[in-house]
């Protein structure tokens, strides 16, 4: 019996108690909630970088001389904690730095930035920067998809070891001091979605970038790139290709690509018509041609794409009309056109037409590399032909003529050399002795005595830089014979460049061959022809021909000057001017 009761007594304690244990729990368990879920919420070990690229970002630190956005990391950083800023962003992902944002403040207070670059502290890392291992240390990140160096003075061309950020896919090192060619192993960014390179110092073509499925933003902006338009990938969204150096026409190829929404190429040199189905590409909301060399008239039937809201064709050399869809007032679209010569009802800063034509007539466009390379040939092939006949017949007609005035040319240079040798005090220098600035010195005073300036074939850009693009300032004179313009070699020698546009074949024939006589009228009383360049393009129904000769400039007056002014006569006696006179005559 007592058994029995001590047995009914436990059960009735385990009765009583599980209900008061469930309520302790309950209360155990809501004041330990908030500690659960801060525990569940810190970072796990993982996150922690290691110890290699701790080093690695330590050394980006030094190489870019401890920047304002970089100060105070020190061995015990922890990076991929850092809270981001506008000037640097870093972000881990397990123990590696998949995305390293600097943001510095050293940017070039000049508009246009010149390839000769100083190292002035408050634009440029100092000269003991290198490129070449700034990136061989960066590319040890190896897992970086996101890499933004903006305003930080890097100098120097890009490495080619670029492309060892196999998994990069945004790439911007803007606003730095980056010369030369765009590397080609830039092609080899398979994963790249956005680069942008904008306001360096990059020159010269840019790689092939149709192979970049990826590629969405490219902005190649502020630089000198050209002449061609780069080959870009069908899948590409915004283009910003403006203050370049691109000489070209808008390519066709433009029409496949078909996500296109941002198109800049602004301020180069495109010419050629305006294709009007650039206006309606699908997805297309901002249009930038302002300031090129785009000339004709626009289709008056051309339409326009509904997401079309902004469009900039100012400062070209358009004519006519401007399409419906452009000029509507009723679309909520913006359109610049001042500085063409359109037929507007508002004048809106238009030009005459005859300015558009005669600036157009003055720029000179390259053909098409086919159709340069199949005018070269042609061209080529012919003046090979002629060249041999002519020079054949030359060569006896010259062999024959030495012959007959061997002795007397023997006589005169004797009687010419006693005569000049009988007071060189008073010989007329070729160029005056003071004031002289060694940059505009002729090349033929940095010639050889004995030597003549060389004889060159130019190119398009080198007579425009010579000219600096023709420009007004420096024409010298105009006539039937076309246009004079001073000028400057890349050497500082000072030269005259004759532009003469040729239409007829037979006259553009009669040039070709007299162009072959030029490099050998050489002799030290005459100005020297430095050589001649030769451009051919299509103007339908024409084929119109521009040939430059480039002279030396000899600024030093007229021989007339010489000869009748009292001030100058005691320079050059009778016996020297019989003298130059009969060897002009017997040359």
């Amino acid at each position: 019996m007592p058994l029995q009761d001590e047995r009914l007594a436990t059960l009735s304690y385990k009765q009583v108690s599980d209900p008061q244990k469930m309520k302790v729990f309950l209360v155990s368990l809501y004041y330990l909630f908030p500690a659960i879920i801060l525990v569940l919420l810190t970072p796990i070990p993982s996150a922690q970088l290691t110890t290699s690229e701790n080093r690695i970002l330590l050394q980006v630190q030094k190489l870019l001389e401890y920047p304002q956005a970089l100060q105070g990391w020190n061995n015990m950083t922890n990076f991929c904690s850092l809270p981001p800023s506008p000037s640097l962003k870093i972000v881990c992902s397990n123990g590696h730095v998949t995305e390293l944002t600097i943001i510095g403040n050293k940017t070039s207070h000049s508009p246009h930035k010149t390839q000769l670059v100083s190292w002035n502290s408050s634009e440029t890392l100092s000269e003991r920067f290198s490129i070449e291992s700034f990136f061989t240390v960066l590319t040890n990140l190896s897992n970086l998809k996101v890499l933004s160096l903006v305003s930080l003075g890097l100098w120097g061309p890009l490495p080619s070891k670029i492309d060892r950020f196999w998994f990069l896919e945004v790439l911007n090192i803007s606003s730095n001091f980056i010369y030369g060619e765009i590397s080609s192993s830039i092609s080899s960014l398979r994963s790249i979605r956005s680069l942008v390179l904008a306001e360096n110092l990059f020159n010269g073509s840019v790689p092939d970038l149709g192979r970049l499925a990826s590629l969405e933003e490219i902005n190649l902006g502020g630089n000198k790139l050209g002449p061609g338009f780069p080959s870009l990938s069908k899948n590409i969204v915004r283009v910003i290709l403006r203050d370049n150096s691109l000489r070209c026409r808008i390519p066709p190829q433009l029409m496949q690509v078909y996500k296109l929404q941002l198109l800049d190429i602004s301020s180069n040199v495109i010419f050629g018509n305006i294709p009007s189905f650039i206006f309606s590409l699908p997805f297309l909301k901002y249009l930038n041609l302002a300031a090129n060399q785009l000339s004709g008239s626009l289709s008056v039937n051309v339409s326009c794409s509904s997401s079309l809201a902004f469009v900039d064709i100012s400062h070209n050399l358009l004519v006519g009309k401007l399409p419906s869809c452009i000029s509507s007032k009723g679309s909520n679209r913006t359109t610049l056109y001042a500085g063409n010569c359109l037929t507007t009802r508002r004048l809106n800063g238009q030009h005459p037409s005859s300015y558009c034509k005669k600036v157009e007539a003055l720029a000179v466009k390259p053909p098409h590399r086919s159709q340069q390379k199949e005018s070269e040939m042609q061209l080529g092939l012919i003046l090979g032909i002629v060249g041999g006949i002519v020079g054949t017949a030359g060569f006896l007609v010259l062999f024959i003529l030495c012959i007959f005035k061997k002795s007397k040319a023997e006589k005169a240079d004797s009687n010419y050399n006693q005569d000049i040798s009988a007071d060189d005090k008073f010989s007329v220098p070729a160029y005056p002795t003071s004031n002289i600035n060694a940059k505009h010195v002729p090349l033929s005073t940095r010639q050889p005595i004995l030597g003549f300036p060389p004889y060159s074939i130019f190119s398009l850009e080198e007579i425009e830089d010579a000219t600096n693009n023709f420009d007004p300032s420096n024409l010298i004179a105009e006539g039937s014979q076309g246009q004079l313009y001073k000028g400057w070699l890349i050497d500082g020698s000072m030269v005259v460049v004759n532009c003469v546009k040729l239409k007829q074949k037979s006259l553009y024939k009669n040039c070709i061959q007299s162009l072959k006589v030029l490099p050998y009228l050489r002799h030290r009383n005459l100005v020297s022809v430095l050589g001649h360049s030769v451009i051919t393009h299509e103007d339908r129904p024409q084929i119109i021909s521009t040939i430059f000769i480039v002279f030396e400039r000899v600024t030093n007056v007229t021989l007339k000057d010489y000869l009748a002014d009292r001030n100058k006569k005691e320079m050059l006696k009778w016996p020297q001017r019989m003298a130059i006179t009969k060897l002009i005559y017997r040359s």
